[in-house]
């Protein structure tokens, strides 16, 4: 009876290539998004990125993330490359109730943070209610 084993690496290595990437199809930009009463804040995981390779752009409602980065040069010879080299990107559809005129943005420790604020007219307010012969009394919105 002939028994076919499977390569036990085969697997391994599939799944590596859909979590990593191939230096075909870089990964994704790791984020973490969350609020802060007003603010939105997003961050991006870009470990060995230059902060001067780092291109964001907001046109409409899409916040576009540009980053790279490059291979070492040198006189060696590579061992093992499993680190995504390159160009990366990464597109946001931001809603309309965000201030996108006052995201602001830092780099530290391989890490951008972008903080966008919640716009003005998305932020709860008080109506005014008028009745005949009453004065105005104010009821939430």
């Amino acid at each position: 009876m002939l028994i076919r084993s499977a390569d036990p690496f085969r697997e391994f290595d599939r799944l590596t290539q859909q979590v990593m990437g191939t230096t075909n199809r870089p990964v994704a930009m790791p984020m973490d998004a969350w609020r802060e009463g007003d603010r939105f804040v997003l961050e991006f995981d870009l470990p060995g990125v230059n902060a001067d390779s780092v291109d964001l752009d907001v046109e409409r409602n899409v916040l576009t993330i540009r980053a790279e980065r490059v291979p070492g040069n040198g006189d060696w010879q590579m061992l093992a490359s499993e680190r995504p080299r390159g160009a990366f990107s990464r597109q946001l559809v931001l809603g309309d109730n965000l201030d996108l005129e006052r995201i602001e943005a830092s780099y530290h420790d391989g890490v951008l943070r972008l903080v966008v604020p919640v716009a003005e007219r998305a932020k709860p307010r008080k109506i005014e209610l008028r009745t005949d012969g009453e004065s105005p009394a104010a009821i939430g919105a």
